[in-house]
């Protein structure tokens, strides 16, 4: 029996839910469906770190409405879990359950599930396949994917510009080049992170909030900093009770890392030889912290030295229909002598926002994980 497409969409709507959620962990989602092939019995998708996930959630809203699962088909956007992490198995729920028969889309890149959810589900006598809505379950999880195999965050970079690619004016006047559309997604695109990288020089001009305002979201993102000197001030406005805040510096100031660290900030010494941050150190010690996505809004100093080190793996860029001719632009990676010299990117999405345009692109050199 084949899968019905129409359920995994189910799932992959379910999951879609879990977007601004469900950081660290990957966003699921699960439709359960009764023997006749038909009949939809419950569904839900992963909450909050430490809650349910999709499965549990799915089999909790069958009981609910009523509905008996035994025999029943799971349709899941991911591999169920098999081991003990602050929640069960969901491999050994949906087998307590009586489900028959588990559809997903994707095995597991966790080292600790990696297969082994669907070797216990065969063992306890349940059908397992795998693959439809893979292409779609994996890019909703692109940065989860990308932690658990490369271990470092998919790191995507935010600008808008001008259609001649101006971000500021020379004056560094740059609020605002777009739309409030645009700003209202942008802040989408924030609160779907599990952090908000932005520099030193940044916060220094425009002393940034960098939360999530014009959107509905149940967590702020954490904020990171690119902060060499330690020159952060202690009244900036990032600072907010209970929001993690990594400060990257590659100053050797115990007095001042400590007075940021009273403020709420936890500050990581990664120093590289030209005395700045080491910014691949840095994407390797977010991994660790479980950081999935990485959202830059940094000036174009900071972004040429991310894209100079083929850091970068995704451009989100907003083009507003004006033209304001000198000024600065996205990054700074020249002078290249060469056309070719240039970093190549793939369109992924191009969409219109309000009067602007957002355009979404991939590095070539950064996509295969």
């Amino acid at each position: 029996m084949t899968a019905t497409p129409d359920f995994m969409q189910q799932a992959l709507a379910q999951a879609a839910q879990a977007l601004f959620l469900s950081n660290p962990n990957p966003r699921v989602g699960c439709v359960i469906v009764a023997p006749d092939g038909h009949t939809v019995l419950g569904q839900g998708h992963t909450q909050q770190a430490g809650g349910p996930h999709a499965e549990v959630m799915a089999l909790r809203d069958a009981a609910a409405r009523g509905h008996a699962v035994q025999g029943a088909t799971a349709y899941v956007t991911l591999e169920p879990c098999a081991h003990h992490g602050r929640t069960g198995p969901c491999c050994d729920a949906l087998v307590a359950a009586g489900i028959g028969r588990v559809v997903a889309s994707l095995e597991d890149p966790n080292p600790l599930v990696a297969g082994q959810g669907f070797a216990r589900l065969r063992a306890a006598g349940v059908s397992v396949e795998i693959g439809p809505g893979a292409d779609a379950a994996r890019e909703l999880n692109i940065g989860f994917f990308s932690r658990m195999v490369r271990g470092i965050p998919w790191v995507r970079m935010k600008a808008a510009a001008s259609l001649d690619g101006t971000t500021a004016l020379a004056n560094g006047e740059s609020q605002w080049i777009t739309s409030p559309q645009a700003r209202a997604d942008g802040h989408a695109w924030r609160a779907q992170a599990c952090a908000v990288l932005t520099g030193i020089g940044t916060v220094l001009q425009d002393d940034p909030r960098l939360d999530v305002r014009d959107v509905s979201t149940p967590r702020q993102p954490h904020v990171v900093i690119v902060d060499s000197r330690l020159q952060t001030p202690l009244d900036a406005k990032l600072f907010v009770p209970g929001r993690n805040c990594l400060i990257y510096t590659a100053s050797d100031s115990a007095a001042r890392a400590q007075a940021l660290q009273a403020v709420g900030a936890t500050v990581v010494h990664l120093p590289n030889a030209q005395g700045k941050v080491d910014l691949a150190a840095m994407l390797r010690d977010l991994g660790r912290r479980g950081i999935n996505e990485l959202h830059v809004e940094a000036g174009y100093q900071l972004n040429g030295s991310l894209m100079r080190e083929g850091l970068v793996d995704e451009l989100l860029l907003y083009l507003a229909p004006k033209l304001l001719g000198s000024g600065r632009g996205i990054c700074h990676i020249g002078p290249l002598t060469a056309l070719a010299d240039g970093p190549e990117l793939v369109f992924h999405d191009v969409t219109p926002t309000g009067p602007d345009i957002r355009v979404c692109a991939r590095f070539a050199q950064r996509s295969a994980f």
